[in-house]
Formats: structure tokens, C-alpha cells, sequence
């Protein structure tokens, strides 16, 4: 099932995507929750009555001319990162593999969606990209185990970590959290697509492009940190609500690794893609 929130005159929408068309969930049966996050909330009952939607014959379907996506996700309680958790990636920056998992957060303020420009901001000039597999939480959790924790997910969605480089690493203290929150600093989407839909989310290529060229090429066997292990180590310090969303880390390729480095420029096209949840598409633009 794929689950996504369309932005509309009066307000954020969830709509099922089923059989190349947007349903909106609420329109169709106004017992249902207007908002994924809700969806979600409201458990596996809800869940499975969505998804019925799909072969309703009074599906309320959205235009194909009037679909603007937001994050599948608009208003998560927590929106975590994992730093440096591809091999590749830190073979490419020269950093030992972490023994734990690095976390830091974004704001909900940095979301948006596909087809929404990522704004640069006047006071960076060293914006990065970067190409995520982003976890979204079905259900509350504490404390869970690696071995199960991947039953507490909803389903996945494409993410794009952007960063300010010279704010995340060259200001006193690096100001590591303030480089990766700008607005517009984390697309997500199109999709949300469930958990049945993904057998393995450790073997999915990903893939981002720049104005068409491929600049980042790796595969999720390539996690330091399993979905299982981030989720069981979160869980010991905060509590995992549903909505939540969690970015796995980036592999290699970024432009600040290139010589010379690559930043985003306006009038740039950032494409992420991973296989079987599509692909995430971000015109870049002066904030």
C-alpha cells in the first residue's frame, strides 16, 4: 500500500495511491482520519480499511493537475538521523565505522515534499546533498529488540539529508544539528509504502542524481547499523511514536568528498531514487 499527503486549498490531505490514482482517504469514508500520521495512530484496523479503498467504487480521486505532495508525513513527533552509517561512506570520508549509531534530529519545519523546491539559504554558501532511506514508525515503542523491532515500522519513504556543510562543520562547535534543519532541509516521499511491499529493506539500491548525473550509487547491504539495531538503540533513549521519522544514513558520493567539492546551486534538479519505493524529485531554488 503506498500512503501520501497531498497539499489542497483547505488543508493537507491523505490519499491512498492505488492503480496510478491519488484516492482521498477521508472524502471517500468520513469514518477514516484525514492525516497519515492519524492513519497511523489509529492502528492496524484503520490500516486495513484504507488499503479496501482501493476497490471502492465511490473512491473520491484527486486530479492528476491538482496532486502537490507535502511530506507523507507533515507533523512527526521526531524527526531522528543516523550519521555515517555506510561502509562506503566512511570509507570515503576517512573515519572509522562508528561502534554505535550517531544520532541528531531535524525540526518538522525542514520537511517538505516531492516536487517542492529545496530553498538554499543566504547564509550558506557549501549546501550538500544526500540520499536516505527514511524508516516511518507504525507504532508505539521503548526499549525494543533488533530481532523484531522492524515489526514497530509502518512502512518506508525516500528522504534527501540536505546539509549546510560550512554550518555543520565549520562553525565554532559545529553546529551540527543548525547545518542539517534549514527549512526545506529534508524532502521525503512521494510515497509512504508499507512494510509488506518491502521484504527487505537491506537490499535496495539507492540512488541520487544532480541535473541528470548520477553522483551517489550503493545499495542499503551497505548499512553499518541495521533497521533493526537503529530502532533497538533509539528505543533505549526515546520513546517511538507513530509518524516518526528516521533517516539511515547516506551512502557515498557526496559533493563535499569530490574534488572539487559539488554544492547545490539554484536551478539545480536532485533526484534520489530507491528501488521499489520510487523516485524523490526536488528543484533547488534561492531561499
Amino acid at each position: 500500500m503506498k500512503l501520501a499527503t497531498i497539499q489542497t486549498p483547505q488543508g493537507n490531505r491523505a490519499v491512498l495511491f492505488h492503480d496510478g490514482a491519488h484516492i482521498d482517504i477521508n472524502a471517500t469514508d468520513p469514518s477514516l482520519p484525514s492525516s497519515v500520521k492519524a492513519i497511523l495512530e489509529a492502528g492496524d484496523d484503520v490500516l486495513k480499511k484504507v488499503k479496501a479503498l482501493g476497490g471502492s467504487a465511490k473512491a473520491v480521486k484527486i486530479a492528476a493537475d491538482k496532486i502537490a505532495f507535502a511530506s507523507p508525513v507533515v507533523d512527526p513527533n521526531k524527526v531522528v538521523c543516523i550519521g555515517l552509517n555506510y561502509k562506503d561512506h566512511a570509507a570515503e570520508s576517512g573515519m572509522p565505522i562508528p561502534k554505535e549509531p550517531v544520532l541528531f534530529s531535524k525540526f518538522p519545519t525542514a520537511l517538505t515534499g516531492h516536487d517542492q523546491p529545496i530553498l538554499l539559504p543566504p547564509v550558506s554558501s557549501k549546501v550538500d546533498y544526500e540520499a536516505e532511506l527514511v524508516l516511518v514508525v507504525g507504532k508505539k515503542g521503548k526499549n525494543l529488540k533488533a530481532h523484531d523491532a522492524i515489526n514497530w515500522l509502518a512502512g518506508y519513504t525516500i528522504g534527501h539529508d540536505v546539509s549546510a556543510r560550512d554550518w555543520q562543520l565549520e562553525k565554532d562547535g559545529k553546529q551540527w544539528m543548525a547545518g542539517k534543519t534549514f527549512d526545506t532541509f529534508a524532502p521525503c516521499g512521494p510515497y509512504l509504502v508499507t512494510c509488506d511491499e518491502i521484504p527487505d529493506p537491506h537490499k535496495l539500491a539507492i540512488k541520487l542524481r544532480l541535473n541528470g548525473q548520477t553522483m551517489q550509487d550503493s545499495t542499503t547491504s551497505q548499512l553499518i547499523f541495521s533497521v533493526g539495531e537503529i530502532l533497538a538503540y533509539l528505543t533505549q533513549v526515546v520513546t517511538l511514536l507513530p509518524g516518526d521519522l528516521i533517516f539511515t544514513g547516506t551512502p557515498p558520493g557526496v559533493g563535499i568528498a569530490r574534488k572539487p567539492p559539488v554544492y547545490l546551486k539554484a536551478g539545480d534538479l536532485c533526484e534520489v531514487e530507491i528501488e521499489g519505493l520510487g523516485i524523490l524529485r526536488n528543484p533547488v531554488a534561492m531561499g
